[in-house]
């Protein structure tokens, strides 16, 4: 197997370094110089998912940063504080600890997910926002609860309630499942094979696959506990920053009709992105049209009005 650090540190423009945030060392890396962007990565990938936006950024001048979140990649594997308000707060952690006042946090999938909930728990940290393929968490729980449609194409997260199942799968013939899952989640420009394997290489890192499944674990199970119905009526709260909500018309992972609904929950100003045709990695199946999108919204200053 592969050895960790060889695994999630790959070689590329951007320097690698660890910092300190919320009790954890986390691995980022880093690519320019200006406005920080946060690039929050999610399942089953690491930060490495923003290589291609990461450049773009920089180009643009930005300070883009692209973290590990807890127990993925080269960041910390704790035993506890998968659920979304910590994790959160890893993230808003590792602002301060980059010496920033705030930041655009831009998140895809679970990473989009936590980039919701840090926007409504610490809105002083946050200057834009930018959504992929996740709806608002109270969404979220409402399309997985009522919609059937939904709820099979998330059947997925279903089948991470088992215990230890999920994880053995995951890491099974060299994390091939990886692999497949990348694949079926995209549309008809699939990540080639190089990146699928690396993918599955930072899978093989011990613990990742049960530290990746943990905060879908919490996200079901909490769903009738106190800490749970607490998190979602905080979520109540509106988002009052612009923000961003970009989607692959194809993502057969979570439905355009799911993730729509999100404007809801956004009193700031908000814009709508549909990408034809895309599955659920936009930002890697077209990266030079998803970095655009982000580019043209995060210059845009009309939108702070």
């Amino acid at each position: 197997m592969t050895a960790p650090e060889s695994a999630v540190r790959v070689d590329g423009p951007w320097i690698h370094r660890d910092v300190a945030a919320n009790g954890a060392r986390f691995h980022i890396a880093e690519l320019g110089e200006g406005p920080l962007v946060l690039l929050l990565h999610g399942f089953p990938q690491f930060w490495w998912t923003w290589r291609h936006q990461m450049v773009a950024l920089a180009d643009a001048g930005y300070r883009a940063v692209a973290m590990d979140l807890r127990g993925v990649g080269g960041s910390d594997r704790t035993p506890r504080g998968y659920d979304p308000a910590n994790l959160a707060l890893d993230i808003t952690g590792v602002i301060r600890s980059l010496g920033e006042p705030d930041a655009a946090l831009v998140g895809h999938d679970l990473g989009g997910y936590l980039a919701w909930t840090a926007a409504v728990m610490r809105p002083k940290l946050v200057r834009r926002l930018v959504v992929s393929s996740m709806p608002h968490p109270r969404r979220w729980r409402s399309a997985m609860l009522s919609d059937f449609a939904q709820t099979r194409a998330g059947s997925y997260v279903w089948g991470f309630q088992r215990p230890w199942i999920p994880e053995r799968k995951l890491v099974a013939d060299d994390a091939e499942l990886v692999g497949e899952l990348i694949r079926d989640w995209s549309g008809p420009e699939k990540p080639d094979d190089k990146a699928i394997a690396t993918y599955r290489r930072a899978m093989l890192v011990p613990s990742t696959a049960h530290c990746a499944i943990e905060p879908y674990r919490w996200m079901v199970r909490s769903l009738a506990r106190p800490d749970g119905i607490q998190f979602y009526r905080r979520m109540k709260r509106p988002v009052r920053v612009p923000t961003l909500q970009l989607h692959g018309s194809a993502d057969p992972a979570m439905r355009t009709r799911s993730t729509a609904g999100s404007v809801e929950y956004v009193e700031g100003a908000y814009r709508w992105r549909l990408f034809d045709g895309l599955g659920h990695f936009p930002h890697e199946e077209d990266p030079l049209a998803f970095s655009t999108e982000l580019l043209t919204w995060l210059a845009d200053s009309t939108q702070d009005r």
